[in-house]
């Protein structure tokens, strides 16, 4: 963080904090004072000085702060009211309507007290709402949906509702709104059975999309028409809660005190024979329409806003101002709690930019953006220029339920940058301030995850909240900023495009020449050439003709290179030379780098005098390199727990950008950079969290691949990222090469002459070649002296079977090839094997349901394919030749359907796809068009019989699947960006497994973190860990394991919805439970007989990319490894229970907190750094690895803390790692595999474990990235990913093809294979060894490598030497020889010496 953390002495002083050298508020007053505090003595709201607030809880408000008691009852009657509420916007204006009927209304008098949702959490709290309940008249609820809490509200007012006068609860969950009591008039039926309010408010509900509140309105203003149907001694109580409900959607003083005066009248028993006075009907606000601050009167009619607008006398705007359309919450209106909004409107207008303040009563704006939003004369212009929703929900639907394509639709025509701001809920500002979390998670999940799904981004707090008032207000912290960059976004609508200045940010990670240009499958100079040509071609200023890069290569060349120096000099090319006084004059935060890098310059991005800024300029556009993190290294650095702030050179580049380059916008280009990860808050940054200091006032777009949906939402949420999908390179099926394909030749052999005498002879020179393949270890293979000869049929058959299956399983795995380019789409035949993948899966979850392709095949035979399957993996030869046959007519019919849609000569699928698909689908046809390979004449006859109706399914499918594939918006997407335009929403994850993430080129984002795990990955993950707890007993003689020790990644449960987690729960024997509107946020206890064996203790170390996406579900699993410690069964059938009662009695604490199994890093840190240690060789030993896992890796969190986040517990971490037997990850997707990315093995916890238990750990992968999913040991998976990959010719020839950043992934598949060595010891020696054959004993192959990228080159030949010299390679002398001579030869063409 920015600066020290400020204490609440110095927030209370309310002085402006010195960050820097600047001055900002670290928490602001507000722009509006809040009225006097109640006469009442009230509890402070106070702060620990621990990390985390009150006992760990999100707030320490209560309730004390919202109870009113009369002065002087003077002999009237008294009704006690207590209310709970989400919010806290009604408390001011409830507080003073019962003040206000205290002192002038001598019929009753009132005593109320009210409790923020969020506050029933804290015991103590709980134990008072208890007592207030207990001798209340009347209960309100309001807006009570979460669950958990929800069931608190049940558990206190249900008792009590028959013997409360009057029980209110407004928009709510079903089973709280069935407490509602008025007399008749109750709830108590809702969601059971059909009356004619609930009828009327399903088919509302139905028609209108905008949820519960919205069908709650409409209801009002139609209530003549439902009263009529009631019977009328009912019809009153009804009535009674109608204009309940008006007085409250009124939310004034006036209305809240004839609401009370209505209820007590009605109800009260005291108040029956009293007739209260001056009793008034509710005094109504417009439902939708436009507000301001300083406008007499809301507007209906955006003509009459803008006839007074345009006429005032206290702001003048220029004619071509830029309008921001703000979206308001309705109650924060009548309540008169708006001083927030208000700070916002005062921060637009100062800065020149006009505003139209839209509200609506409901939770459904897409009406009044309609209504509002769009020019008076002209319907179909926008009128506004950007829009910056301030109410934090969805835009159609509040907490409740959302309906995200209604509000996709809307946004679209309007057409603009769509931003939605934060408010604090559940947190003071001081709270918010001084937590490392953030944003508390349940508003995470409301009001910026799901804004996400509707293409809303830059979710930045802009509002607190006074701890004693309730009040909102602005942060002017915040809130300059938020006006600063929507009105960026607004000029882009405006700003001529040969005037626009555009920085593409490029990555170099690991620091190195040679790889400059980092990023996840994207060819990055090729794609950044093509972005060139398509700006040039839309008329932005690229440069002069003759400075244009003649092509990828020379533009690679004119940003790596520094003319002014020899050629082949190690610096980048120098953009800008920034002297030290102005690096300070202009970086407002450098002092605060001080402390983990002294004073600038340093000794990073420097030449010692000047602060360099590397990258090259052309025209308006800047290619410009990101400084890596800095400390990369440094051993000492990467053992820190948490993380260092940016370097001055890392800052340096973002001032440069922002205020001297004085760039409209960036564009950060792949998967991914660096400023996203670093230190601060994880959700909701303050100023002085870095990210958001570093990115400043630009609009920051984000070129990330469609497949990583996790990352990319971090570059959202903590770089203010627009992210842009790309796809992923097409995927081919590895095939055979070399001694595999010489082995499968063997195999057919075999199948057509096995019956004759040479059986035997075949098999024997199978088993040798597989030998020779180093199959041993993967296949049971007989010994060298066997001979097959002797063997029986049956025996032979199970030795070829076996190896069969483990071939195919090679031939057959995707493997991306190549890098992508963007704006390049797949040709037909490349999008082929992605095809037959998405076909290989049962979609039952689709209209109407999908049946895969192999599925079908195999029934036309008599078979079931989970049978074939199970009997192919067992090596059962007839199955494994069965399943080989599916494949190859899977492959077979899927091209014939493709080809029928490839146009003319180009290979590509034809710009009119949509008319051709309709052609072939056509009725009358003579036959479908992929019939022909399984026709009774085909290739494939025997599958001649399958069903027609269930391919026709499959293909229209499918025939929609290739559309999506081929369809191509990544260049018109930044394009629409640069225009200030809206980009449309879309999500990430597996193409295969979810085809919906298909088109790219839109803005990118995960799901909903509540919805999972669901059913379907519940379903699945049984499957896997049975799998998994059969193999390790399998490897454990017969015994279960009693501890494994999980990694969680965030992608992989966005792509699976869950399966990981679920995995979790699944080894618990606990099952998650759904609420009453979906959110997975409950859980059950499986029995022992229905789980039919012990409930396995896990071990859960989540990524930090997990923990900042799925807090909620981290609470979830605390929760369930609680459960399980406290349940009263015997240990041999719990070893949850067994290990806690064990550890609480070593520690001397409690069996609960003994039970501490979830872990990950600090808030705002990320990784373990062990893979920045390896890639950049900066560790001495294999127990500096495992110190840098344990320091950075052993912060827990504790769902009876849920406020205090990650806290450091290590020995807890220790305690859990000695009973270690088995590690577990996952892999969901064939694009990424273990040795693809650092990130698996910088979580790897295998020689740790061994540390710590002992003894040997076994390590296990799930492969779920087919239809037949695996669990393999990890040592299997690494000879499965070298085989596929790094020693496959489709794959390195591939990558090769992409010249510079080819050679580049070559040298990170085999870095990241020595990784792997180091945390697991699981690679074989034979994978080294022939790696070294393929790349380094071949003079062609060395000349190609050291030709395309000499840095990476030098790279993989320090690898090789590492590996031998680390013990993890043996290997002949002569290859160590000539790998040390090459490292000479690669030095000195680097260094320039002939």
């Amino acid at each position: 963080m920015i600066g020290a953390q400020q204490s609440l002495r110095s927030l209370k002083a309310a002085k402006p904090a010195r960050v820097g050298n600047f001055r900002r508020h670290t928490a602001a007053r507000a722009v509006a004072a809040p009225p006097p505090p109640p006469r009442q003595q009230a509890t402070p709201v106070t702060l620990d000085d621990e990390e985390g607030v009150g006992r760990g809880l999100y707030t320490s408000t209560n309730q004390e702060v919202r109870r009113v008691i009369p002065d002087n009852v003077n002999g009237r009657p008294l009704v006690k009211v207590v209310y709970v509420v989400l919010e806290a916007q009604y408390q001011s204006s409830l507080s003073a309507a019962v003040k206000q009927i205290n002192e002038t209304r001598p019929e009753l008098a009132v005593e109320v007290v009210g409790y923020l949702l969020e506050e029933l959490r804290d015991p103590d709290n709980f134990e008072s709402f208890k007592k207030d309940v207990g001798d209340a008249n009347v209960f309100i609820g309001s807006l009570i949906f979460v669950e958990e809490l929800a069931d608190k509200v049940i558990e206190v007012v249900q008792p009590r509702r028959e013997e409360l006068d009057a029980c209110v609860i407004f928009p709510s969950m079903p089973a709280v709104m069935r407490l509602n009591k008025l007399g008749s008039f109750s709830m108590s039926q809702l969601g059971q059975s059909k009356s004619a309010i609930a009828e009327f408010m399903k088919s509302k509900k139905q028609k209108s999309g905008g949820g519960f509140e919205e069908g709650m309105l409409k209801l009002v203003r139609t209530l003549p028409k439902v009263l009529k149907y009631l019977p009328s001694d009912k019809a009153q109580d009804a009535r009674n809660f109608m204009l309940s409900l008006q007085y409250w959607l009124g939310g004034s003083t006036d209305n809240l005190d004839n609401f009370l005066c209505t209820i007590a009248q009605a109800y009260t028993p005291a108040l029956q024979e009293v007739e209260i006075a001056n009793v008034s009907e509710p005094v109504t606000f417009p439902d939708v329409g436009i507000w301001h601050p300083t406008a007499p009167n809301m507007y209906e009619d955006l003509k009459e806003y803008l006839n007074w607008y345009d006429t005032r006398k206290d702001m003048k705007f220029e004619k071509d101002a830029p309008v921001i359309g703000l979206v308001l919450q309705r109650s924060h209106l009548v309540t008169g709690d708006e001083a927030h909004y208000s700070g916002v409107v005062m921060a637009m207008e100062s800065r020149g930019a006009k505003v139209v303040p839209i509200f609506a009563g409901g939770l459904d704006f897409s009406g009044p953006v309609d209504k509002f939003y769009f020019d008076p004369i002209r319907r179909d212009i926008p009128f506004v220029d950007c829009v910056v929703s301030l109410t934090g929900f969805a835009l159609v639907g509040g907490p409740a339920r959302q309906d995200h394509p209604k509000a996709i639709d809307s946004l679209k025509r309007l057409n603009v940058p769509y931003m939605v701001t934060v408010p604090l809920v559940f947190q003071t500002t001081e709270e918010w301030t001084d937590s490392s979390l953030g944003l508390h998670p349940v508003q995470v999940a409301l009001q910026v995850s799901l804004p996400e799904l509707d293409g809303g981004i830059e979710p930045i707090i802009f509002a607190g909240r006074d701890g004693n008032s309730g009040k909102s207000h602005t942060l002017p912290d915040r809130v300059v900023p938020i006006a600063e960059r929507a009105i960026k976004w607004a000029t882009l609508r405006k700003k001529q495009v040969a005037e626009k200045k555009l920085c593409i940010t490029v990555f170099s990670f690991p620091p190195d020449k040679g790889n400059v240009g980092t990023a996840a499958y994207l060819n990055v100079f090729g794609s950044i050439y093509k972005v060139l040509e398509d700006l040039r071609s839309k008329g932005y200023d690229v440069g002069p003709e003759d400075e244009f890069p003649k092509d990828s290569e020379d533009l690679i060349d004119l940003v790596i290179s520094d003319k002014e120096a020899k050629l082949t000099s190690p610096e980048l090319n120098v953009a800008y030379r920034m002297p030290v006084d102005e690096y300070y004059k202009k970086t407002p935060f450098a002092e605060d780098l001080h402390e983990n890098w002294g004073e600038a310059p340093g000794h990073l991005n420097t030449d010692g005098q000047n602060m360099l800024v590397y990258g090259k300029v052309f025209g308006n556009i800047f290619i410009g390199v990101q400084p890596t993190f800095g400390y990369e290294g440094d051993p000492m650095r990467l053992l820190f727990s948490k993380s260092a702030s940016p370097h001055h050179g890392f800052a340096a580049y973002y001032t440069y950008v922002e205020r001297i380059f004085g760039a409209d916008a960036v564009l950060h280009f792949g998967t991914h950079g660096s400023l996203e990860f670093m230190p601060g808050k994880q959700v909701g940054m303050s100023a002085g969290c870095y990210p958001d200091a570093l990115v400043g006032t630009l609009p920051n777009l984000y070129y990330y691949a469609a497949n990583n949906p996790s990352e990319a939402t971090i570059a959202k949420r903590r770089g203010y990222a627009n992210t842009i999908s790309y796809l992923t390179p097409p995927a081919e099926n590895a095939g055979l090469y070399k001694g595999l394909k010489e082995l499968a030749d063997l195999i057919k052999s075999y199948t057509e002459l096995k019956e004759g005498g040479r059986a035997g002879g075949i098999v024997n020179t199978i088993v040798s070649t597989a030998k020779q393949c180093n199959f041993e270890n993967d296949v049971k293979l007989p010994d060298d002296e066997a001979d097959a000869s002797d063997m029986t049929a049956d025996e032979r058959d199970q030795i070829v079977g076996s190896v069969y299956s483990k071939l195919m399983e090679i031939e057959s795995r995707l493997l991306p090839t190549g890098l992508h380019i963007i704006g390049e789409p797949p040709t037909a035949d490349e999008a082929v094997a992605t095809l037959v993948n998405i076909a290989g899966i049962d979609r039952p979850e689709t209209e109407p349901p999908v049946r895969g392709l192999p599925g079908i095949l195999a029934e036309s035979v008599g078979r079931r394919i989970e049978d074939v399957y199970k009997g192919n993996n067992t090596g059962n030869l007839e199955d494994v030749e069965l399943n080989q046959r599916i494949t190859m007519a899977s492959r077979e019919i899927v091209q014939a359907f493709v080809d029928k849609t490839v146009s003319g000569e180009t290979g590509r699928v034809g710009a009119d796809i949509s008319n051709t698909l309709t052609k072939l689908f056509a009725p009358g046809l003579a036959a479908d068009p992929w019939s022909a390979p399984i026709a009774s004449d085909g290739e494939f006859k025997e599958f001649a019989s399958a069903d027609k109706e269930g391919l026709r399914t499959l293909f229209d499918y499918l025939g929609f699947c290739l559309e999506q594939v081929v369809k191509d918006n990544e260049l018109g997407a930044l394009t629409e960006a640069l225009e200030g335009k809206y980009v449309l929403p879309g999500p990430g994850g597996d193409p295969i497994r979810n085809p919906d993430v298909l088109p790219t080129g839109r803005n990118l984002h995960a799901l909903d973190p509540q919805a999972i795990p669901t059913g379907a990955a519940m379903q699945a993950a049984q499957g896997v860990v049975d799998r998994l707890i059969e193999r390790q007993k399998i490897d454990n003689g017969g015994e279960y394991p009693e501890t494994i020790a999980l990694v969680l990644w965030g992608t992989d449960n966005i792509k699976t919805y869950g399966e990981s987690l679920a995995q979790v729960l699944w080894f618990l024997g606990v099952r998650p439970m759904p609420d009453a509107l979906g959110r997975v946020n409950k859980l059950e206890l499986m029995s022992l007989e229905e789980l039919g064996r012990p409930r396995i203790d896990v071990l859960v170390n989540c990524s930090g990319v997990f923990r900042d996406l799925f807090l909620n579900q981290i609470n979830l699993l605390d929760r369930a490894v609680k459960m399980c410690a406290e349940a009263d069964e015997p240990d041999e059938m719990n070893f949850v229970r067994k290990h806690a009662k064990e550890q609480a009695e070593e520690a001397g604490i409690s069996v609960r907190d003994a039970a501490t199994r979830v872990f990950s890093n600090a808030s705002g840190s990320y990784s373990s750094n062990i893979s920045l240690a390896v890639e950049n060789s900066s560790w001495s030993d294999e127990e500096q690895l495992q110190e840098m896992y344990l320091s950075r890796k052993s912060f827990a969190f504790n769902s009876d803390k849920p406020g205090a986040g990650m806290t450091e517990n290590r020995d807890s971490f220790e305690r859990a790692l000695k009973t270690v037997e088995a590690s577990f990850q996952n892999l969901d997707s064939s694009e990424i595999s273990l040795t693809d990315v650092s990130h698996y093995f910088d979580s790897d916890p295998t020689k740790l474990a061994e540390k710590f238990s002992g003894k040997k750990v076994s390590s296990y992968v799930a492969d779920t990235t087919t239809a037949n999913a695996q669990v393999r040991t990890l040592a299997e998976t690494t000879r499965l990913d070298a085989r596929t990959k790094l020693l496959n010719p489709k794959w390195y020839e591939g990558n090769l093809s992409a010249g510079y950043e080819g050679a580049r992934e070559i040298q990170k598949r085999l870095q990241n294979t020595l990784g792997w060595s180091a945390t697991s010891g699981q690679v074989d020696n034979w994978v080294y060894e022939e790696a070294n054959d393929v790349f380094m004993a071949d003079p062609e192959m060395q000349k190609r490598l050291m030709d395309m990228n000499p840095n990476s080159f030098r790279k993989m030949v320090a690898t090789f030497l590492e590996a031998n010299g680390r013990g993890y390679w043996d290997t002949s002398d002569e290859n160590l020889d000539r790998l040390r001579e090459l490292y000479v030869e690669v030095e000195d063409k680097i260094e320039g010496v002939e």
